[in-house]
């Protein structure tokens, strides 16, 4: 076999199949299974919204504090909502 280079978390996972601590996934579940990881890994839409300036700037300056582009700090809180 191959030796692949494997990164830490790929390696936790094998680890954890080999000592059977992983469980299958029933086949009722599979389905829902699979749309839920098609949609966390859709890729991103673009959208544009119409806000105030007030909350733009605050927004901006909220996600200044947090360390992260103010996009970045919209779509988590959106998806929050939505989660």
């Amino acid at each position: 076999m191959k030796n692949i280079k494997l990164t830490k978390e790929e390696k936790d996972i094998l680890e954890s199949a080999e000592r059977g601590e992983l469980l299958s996934v029933k086949k009722g579940n599979l389905a829902q299974y699979s749309r839920i990881a098609k949609a966390t890994l859709a890729k991103n839409k673009t959208i544009s919204i119409r806000i105030s300036e007030v909350d733009l700037l605050k927004l901006k300056g909220k996600a200044a504090q947090e360390g992260m582009p103010y996009q970045t700090l919209i779509s988590s809180s959106l998806h929050r909502l939505v989660s």
